[in-house]
């Protein structure tokens, strides 16, 4: 008998043949029975208190059976083979849990239908007499098994691999018969393609020359529409000139029609005038009363709003007081031209044009009412992006120059329109206007004396 360590339990002492202690296995364990034994220790494992494991295995206590084999397997097949106590532990479980097993190892007589492995790893925990001899046959078995099961493997391996043989031989075949019926059709297809290229090359041939023919013609055409385009370009231009001519004709017609009334118009009211200035002129050779003469006014007095020669002799305005542009207006008939764009400029030119526009309109409306004086003003066309839609204001006649002629040059046009005599007031501060309207007879004032009378409305 074995002795004990003091403190085990009864339940863990159990007796082993004296000769079964001093059996030694002379060659490694099989792999087969080495699985056997981790897997049995490893169920046996959690039935131990953790002071009943030996210090190295203490740390997979809270391992499941699997995962210890698999984590503590090395571990404790060392151990199982260097502490006896831990064995005689993982025996007596052993025991617990498969006596009838552990009774016929240990009376010599191992079940014949037991599985060798199993009876190899339970004798190799029990170590009964004669293990040693258990362990290496059921080595030995697993082993013949192994290799029987091996060479089952390899003979349904090579069974298998005749049969995939024997059915890829017939897959080539039938594929090698489709290569070659792909192979045929290819060919004709071939032949059939090359037909029809050798028709589209000649297609193509006969259409390179059918499009050469017909840049050839469209050049041609090209150049006769080019030369008919400059023909028809030139006789336009032939007819807008005379077009123009005729135009110019006929505009000198009208304007030398409506010149000639006017002239005419002009001549009979001068000579009305003449007719009344003599008129007069004889009444005062005859010391005849004048016709609108009331008695009272035989009465000397100073009336009001009458100036006296006194007064006369100290109104000697300046050209820049606007009681100037009054007496001037007050003149009968008189007309006042305005060069639009030089009065708005000068007063107010950070304003948009057309609001410069409405400013000057809307003052000279009001002076036109207060005055009763003809008011023409000239705007340059040349300013404007876009025809203006403009109501002119009452009183007040509103010119735009037309492309390619001034303001300056409408301002001039209108002046000599006018018949010789009659007042006409120009509003300009350009020197070059001032000076050609007053060789025409037209009496030019300056634009910031027509803002200043302005700034009085």
């Amino acid at each position: 008998m074995v002795d004990r360590p003091e403190g085990e339990s009864g339940a863990e002492r159990h007796d082993v043949p004296e000769g079964a202690a001093d059996e030694v296995l002379d060659r490694p364990l099989p792999e087969g029975v080495r699985r056997r034994v981790v897997a049995l220790t490893a169920e046996s494992f959690g039935a131990l208190t953790v002071a009943e494991l030996p210090a190295p295995l203490r740390q997979y206590a809270r391992f499941t059976p699997t995962r210890r084999a698999k984590f503590a397997g090395n571990a404790m097949a060392a151990t199982l083979e260097s502490d006896a106590v831990f064995r005689q532990r993982i025996a007596g479980k052993l025991r617990e849990a498969q006596p009838e097993l552990a009774g016929a190892l240990e009376h010599g007589t191992p079940p014949a239908a037991a599985d060798p492995l199993d009876v190899a790893a339970a004798a190799y925990v029990l170590r009964p007499e004669g293990w040693v001899k258990l362990v290496a046959a059921a080595g030995e078995e697993a082993q013949r098994a192994s290799a029987e099961r091996a060479g089952e493997e390899a003979e349904r391996e090579l069974a298998r691999l005749r049969e995939e043989l024997a059915q890829a031989r017939g897959e080539a075949r039938a594929d090698a018969e489709r290569i070659r019926a792909d192979l045929d059709a290819a060919r004709r297809e071939n032949e059939s393609l090359r037909r029809k290229l050798r028709s589209a090359q000649s297609d193509v041939k006969r259409g390179e020359a059918a499009v050469r023919k017909a840049d050839a013609a469209i050049a041609e055409a090209r150049d006769r529409a080019a030369a008919e385009k400059t023909a028809a370009d030139s006789e336009m231009r032939r007819l807008k000139a005379r077009i123009a001519e005729v135009e110019t004709a006929l505009e000198t017609s009208r304007r030398a029609t409506r010149e000639g009334r006017s002239v005419e118009d002009m001549r009979l009211r001068l000579l009305l005038d003449t007719v009344l200035d003599a008129a007069q002129g004889l009444r005062r050779e005859l010391a005849l009363p004048p016709a609108n003469v009331h008695p009272a006014d035989t009465v000397e007095a100073v009336a009001p709003g009458r100036m006296t020669p006194k007064d006369i002799a100290t109104r000697a305005l300046s050209d820049m007081d606007p009681a100037l542009l009054d007496q001037l207006l007050a003149l009968p008939q008189a007309h006042l031209v305005v060069d639009g764009y030089n009065v708005t400029k000068t007063g107010y030119p950070t304003m948009p044009l057309d609001k410069q526009r409405l400013r000057l309109l809307g003052g000279l409306a009001v002076l036109a009412a207060q005055t009763g004086a003809e008011m023409t003003c000239v705007f340059d066309g040349a300013e404007l992006a876009a025809p203006v839609l403009l109501a002119p204001p009452r009183g007040v006649r509103v010119l735009f120059s037309k492309p390619g002629v001034t303001a300056d040059e409408l301002i001039r046009q209108l002046v000599r329109a006018e018949p010789p005599g009659r007042p006409v007031v120009v509003v300009s501060t350009d020197r070059e206007v001032a000076d050609g309207v007053a060789k025409a007879g037209a009496r030019p004032v300056s634009s910031a004396l027509l803002l200043k009378r302005l700034a009085r409305t």
